[in-house]
């Protein structure tokens, strides 16, 4: 079964400067490693269960070599980094992905199979998992990654795993935009084998939306009824993933260092809850919406 939202994928035109950025909105994060064979690279910073990745292209012609291979889903990236970067990615995390990849193609869904990989650290540490990818039947911006390394040896690749100076302990929920809500919703419940959530509207990003609950993470599928963020990515970038929004310990705290590094004071907001929120908006996210939210 999918047990949570493992991490987004934040891909950047230029990994040092991007972990510059994310360091100055008050993550702890370090470089990576390569991903052998695929030109990229990547940047880690870890929460307690979820983490945030950078990625960036390493090597120009060994990306474009593994981008022309079948079922690559780097396919593009180029692109999509020149056209202002951003989250490109949702993925979502199984306990068995090869039962999961059997459990979507018996309810017609277009996948890969569950395939393995893997990335050397920087220090040597060889990390180890299974992905799968959807098909072009189902054109999601999801993937999907059982880890076979632990999470305690997995969290031991940084020098240091949370304990952000921003507070940041837990992804809340990932948002992802479309034109339809109702239509695009009703996919990504046959693709999860999940039932389709009743509409919410939310209220910071001005969009109705259908949330859908995996493990303690929220996946939002979401169509904006007003100007907000949601309206804005759409209109920049189409529909696809936007904005991740993170728990805190301390939403002054989080405000005060990114103040203290230079960066604008988030924009707040009320959020359906009634409680508030911060957005950190994609000129100092590197084409992404960060969300905070937690006390004061």
């Amino acid at each position: 079964m999918f047990i949570r939202i493992d991490h987004v994928m934040i891909c950047v035109p230029d990994l040092p400067q991007g972990i510059e950025q994310y360091s100055k909105m008050g993550f702890n994060i370090y470089t990576g490693g390569t991903h052998t064979g695929k030109g990229t690279h990547n940047a880690i910073a870890f929460n307690q269960d979820d983490y945030i990745e950078l990625l960036a292209i390493r090597d120009q012609a060994e990306y474009q070599m593994a981008a022309g291979r079948s079922g690559s889903p780097d396919g593009r990236l180029t692109d999509f980094i020149a056209a202002g970067g951003g989250i490109r990615y949702v993925i979502l995390q199984s306990d068995d992905l090869v039962a999961e990849v059997a459990a979507m193609r018996n309810r017609g869904v277009d996948v890969s199979d569950a395939i393995d990989g893997g990335r050397r650290t920087p220090a040597g540490q060889q990390l180890r998992w299974k992905a799968a990818v959807l098909g072009p039947m189902n054109p999601l911006p999801i993937i999907f990654i059982q880890h076979l390394t632990p999470l305690e040896e997995r969290r031991k690749q940084v020098p240091v795993a949370g304990n952000h100076p921003n507070g940041v302990y837990t992804l809340e929920r990932a948002y992802i935009v479309t034109h339809d809500v109702e239509a695009a919703a009703a996919t990504y419940a046959k693709v999860l084998g999940m039932p389709q959530p009743s509409l919410r509207r939310g209220t910071v990003i001005m969009s109705n939306m259908a949330v859908f609950e995996v493990g303690p993470t929220g996946l939002g599928i979401v169509q904006p009824y007003a100007p907000g963020p949601a309206a804005d990515a759409l209109e920049r970038r189409g529909p696809g993933p936007f904005q991740a929004l993170y728990r805190t310990t301390s939403m002054g705290a989080a405000a005060r260092w990114m103040q203290e590094h230079g960066m604008p004071p988030p924009a707040r907001g009320v959020r359906n809850t009634g409680e508030q929120a911060m957005l950190v908006t994609p000129g100092d996210a590197c084409g992404a919406y960060i969300g905070f939210v937690g006390p004061e």
